[in-house]
């Protein structure tokens, strides 16, 4: 005899679920796409932009957390896990370029494997920045994002990085090869 109580138990939990699913995604790639403006703000020197940006981001993640914090399944939404690993990396940008820093974000609580990886994706926005200060000939500001990207890759080597946060890690040494390259070549013009 199949038990139909307790696959009716279950159905109904799934359909619960589905309607917070749904909600998730569309707030956490609200906050993504929020992240990824930060970014761009940044990369136009418009740190106004990106602050507000900033707390945009806070602000709808914060409210996912404390609305759903019974709900451990949220926790392993690729799209919230994507919107977090977008924040982690605008906010290391953000107060990179502020700043001159890079620590611990006390905003939101951070899984460790998604600060990793936001972390392995500030070199290429490191490269980004330091390639258009190289075209301002600013070559202060391109040392400053070369020293931080090796930085960066002298920590995260430390690790042992496997599987997904692996191919983060040798696509961040691969920026900084770049940005290296860059100096260099800015070395020749001076």
């Amino acid at each position: 005899m199949l038990n139909k109580k307790n696959l009716g138990k279950i159905k109904k939990e799934l359909h619960s679920y589905h309607k917070v699913r749904m909600e998730v995604i569309a707030k956490a790639n609200e906050a993504l796409h929020q992240a990824k403006r930060v970014i761009f703000a940044l990369h136009r020197d418009n740190t106004k932009e990106a602050k507000q940006k900033l707390a945009i981001v806070e602000r709808i993640l914060k409210e996912l957390n404390k609305k759903y914090s019974k709900e451990s399944q949220m926790q392993a939404e690729g799209a919230y896990k994507a919107s977090l690993e977008e924040y982690v990396e605008a906010k290391l940008l953000y107060s990179f370029l502020t700043t001159g820093k890079i620590g611990e974000i006390k905003e939101l609580d951070i899984p460790g494997e998604i600060y990793l990886a936001g972390l392995c994706d500030v070199p290429g926005e490191l490269l980004r920045y330091g390639v258009k200060a190289a075209t301002n000939k600013d070559v202060k500001t391109t040392k400053k994002c070369a020293q931080m990207a090796q930085s960066i890759i002298g920590e995260l080597i430390e690790f042992n990085l496997t599987s997904y946060l692996r191919t983060k890690f040798d696509q961040a040494k691969q920026a900084v090869r770049k940005l290296e390259q860059v100096i260099y070549e800015l070395s020749l013009w001076a």
